[in-house]
């Protein structure tokens, strides 16, 4: 099926049907792999329950394809004692898991069940620790991968046969081999990677023999039953890889082994800028183009994934004929339901992504449990629909930021009956100062999102209201939570308060000026101080960041900091690491090494700009629990930032944890 620009009805493209070999697809939207941290299909049953649930609630969302079983090929090929590491290190894999086909049967059937085809990846990572040559793929990973010798490439060959057989047997529709990101089958076709001077190694030919030889073997196992994809870059990241010439080269031909069904094609490297999952920084669907170049080169249907992140956006891509389907990942963590509410023309409704990536570094980062920054129902999907109670309640919430907003609309959404209190003259909270940095205008729509949806709560809002002690305990309400946020956090530095110190908020909410050359001090691990050098250089001044830490916002994870960091690098920022600002002076300021204990003055700059966070302004919040209890046992609760200031996903998580109490 081709696609064509000539209807003018809204979406047009995005919910047509389309085939791909034996899938039908009901429209053009794919999920493409994303829940190893929601819910791990192949850990403990509650963990596949969470994982099913969360699939479960997309397909009946509207979306047609599930290409999001990730499943690791067996690696057993190591030598006894060898133990792989890093994120994607496997030995024994998924496929041969002895649950495998169970598991991913009652996953297939449940998506089946709601009208939607579902396929599975094979993944090998490479330098686990094969690779085609000794060679490094990246500049910041640095274990030196060993050659795969002809009896292992068959070995793996096998492997991956054995993978098609538990795939058919699992009752999926079809494999999408991954031939990018680092893959095995990636160092292969990679000019990179791929030193050889053997057969597997040189000509365009010798470099997809191993990858023929796996697509061969699983063909012979599926026939015409089920379909094959490729997952490839676009382009490698990395001088000395293939540039868009090269990828299309290598699709053309794959293309001539008659071989495969469709090539998925996306851009990014597992850690760089940009990273294969782009965060906010970067345009939505920056790379069509180069999908739409390789669309234009082979006859096989693409499908193209990478921060298309609203039906809009997945228009235009299909419009423009750069793709015949579109990935939409993260866009569906956020919102469910985003196929269903275009057909039913409740576009406005979407929840926004904001592309902040909290849905893959809390988990593989901090260690934390899984969280989307904008939508807490995300990962509950086995509770339920969110219950409606039979005897609200009448609830008070203080604060109209990130934690109180939510508070409010999920507390609204419930039944109670609420009221939010705001000081100021608009609701966001800190978010408002936030958006002002560059690149956070997904930010500012999730807030305008977030203001309707708090009014289709029936949230009562009251504006320029300061709330105060003696009110509140007249007021009659049966839970009040204080969500006050914090203040400005002033470290205890000679020099703090000096005429030529300035605080991020008052820089990013234009209070302030600051003279040419600035020094930031960041004591936040996180992405403000980054995004203050964002802002100040757009402005055309001179910044220098000066951490206490080893590293630049040591909580962002890989998927999101290279971004950033090139991002400034090309605006000329500097670092300085390891060092602690001990004093403010009147052209700079006083650092300690933070191991060595050495002392250093840096000096010749205009203003200093703190960068350290907040304090939780929970001073309501505690003259409501010294005070004497109501007659009618009212509750009182602290949450977001007036309690610890951290992040919008913490603000929401912990509105989602006191909603369900109330």
């Amino acid at each position: 099926m081709t696609l064509t620009t000539e209807s003018t009805q809204p979406y047009a493209h995005l919910l047509s049907p389309f085939e791909i070999g034996p899938l039908k697809l009901r429209n053009r939207v794919m999920l493409p792999p994303h829940a190893s941290a929601i819910g791990n299909i192949f850990g403990t049953d509650a963990d596949a329950e969470r994982n099913l649930a969360y699939y479960v609630s997309r397909a009946r969302g509207g979306a047609a394809w599930f290409d999001s079983l990730s499943a690791w090929v067996p690696n057993t090929g190591v030598i006894p004692g060898f133990e792989p590491t890093g994120v994607g290190a496997t030995v024994e894999g998924h496929y041969s898991l002895p649950f495998f086909v169970e598991r991913v049967q009652a996953y297939s059937d449940a998506l089946h069940a709601e009208g939607a085809v579902v396929t599975g990846q094979m993944v090998h990572q490479g330098g686990m620790p094969h690779g085609a040559s000794p060679v490094l793929s990246a500049p910041v990973i640095n274990n030196v991968p060993h050659q795969l010798n002809h009896d292992e490439i068959a070995y793996f060959v096998g492997q991956y046969k054995f993978c098609a057989e538990q795939a058919q047997r699992a009752r999926l529709d079809g494999v999408e081999l991954h031939m990018n990101h680092d893959d095995l089958l990636e160092y292969f076709l990679s000019p990179l990677t791929n030193r050889r001077d053997d057969e597997y190694g040189g000509s365009i030919e010798n470099r997809c023999r191993f990858p023929v030889e796996v697509l061969r073997e699983i063909r012979e196992v599926i026939g015409s039953s089920m379909v094959i994809g490729i997952r490839l870059n676009l382009r490698e990241e990395v001088p000395g890889g293939y540039d868009i010439g090269g990828a299309i080269e290598i699709a053309q031909y794959l293309e001539s082994t008659g071989l495969v069904d469709y090539f998925h094609g996306v851009v990014g490297s597992p850690w760089g800028n940009p990273s294969y999952i782009q965060p906010h920084f970067y345009e939505p669907a920056q790379w069509q183009d180069l999908a739409g170049q390789l669309r234009r080169a082979i006859s096989l249907p693409v499908v193209h994934t990478g921060r298309i992140n609203h039906p809009d956006v997945a228009e235009r891509v299909l419009a423009s004929g750069n793709a015949d389907v579109v990935g939409m990942a993260r866009a569906h963590i956020a919102e469910p339901d985003i196929v269903a509410k275009v057909q039913a023309g409740r576009v406005d409704e979407i929840r926004p992504c904001v592309g902040g990536n909290e849905c893959i570094s809390r988990r593989y980062v901090e260690g934390l449990p899984f969280g989307c920054a904008v939508n807490p129902h995300t990962s509950n999907e086995i509770d339920g629909p969110w219950p409606v109670v039979t005897d609200p309640k009448r609830v008070l919430v203080v604060g109209g930021g990130p934690a109180g907003m939510e508070l409010a609309a999920l507390a609204g959404e419930k039944g109670h009956d609420v009221q939010l209190w705001e000081a100021s003259d608009t609701l966001g909270g800190q978010l408002l100062t936030a958006v002002n940095a560059p690149t956070y205008d997904m930010f500012e729509k999730y807030l305008d999102w977030q203001r309707r949806r708090v009014d289709r709560a029936g949230v009562k809002v009251d504006l320029g209201h300061c709330a105060t002690k003696q009110e509140i305990e007249e007021s009659g309400f049966d839970v009040v939570a204080v969500a006050t946020g914090s203040t400005r956090r002033i470290p205890d530095i000679p020099g703090a308060y000096g005429d030529n110190v300035a605080d991020i908020r008052d820089v990013l909410n234009g209070d302030v000026s600051v003279g040419n050359r600035v020094l930031v001090v960041a004591q936040d691990d996180h992405m403000p101080p980054l995004s203050l050098a964002d802002f100040l250089t757009d402005r055309g001044h001179d910044v220098t960041i000066v951490y206490a830490t080893q590293v630049a916002g040591q909580l962002l994870g890989r998927y999101i900091v290279g971004g950033i960091l090139g991002r400034l690098d090309a605006k000329g920022v500097e670092y300085r690491f390891s060092e602690d600002v001990v004093e403010i002076t009147q052209t700079g300021v006083v650092t300690r090494n933070v191991y060595s204990g050495r002392t250093r003055e840096l000096d010749g700059f205009d203003s200093v700009v703190l960068a350290c966070g907040g304090i939780g302004d929970a001073g309501l919040y505690e003259s409501l629990k010294s005070g004497p209890a109501n007659a009618n046992g009212r509750e009182v609760h602290i949450l977001g930032d007036a309690y610890a200031p951290r992040r919008l996903v913490f603000a929401s998580r912990q509105a989602y944890a006191l909603a369900k109490l109330i």
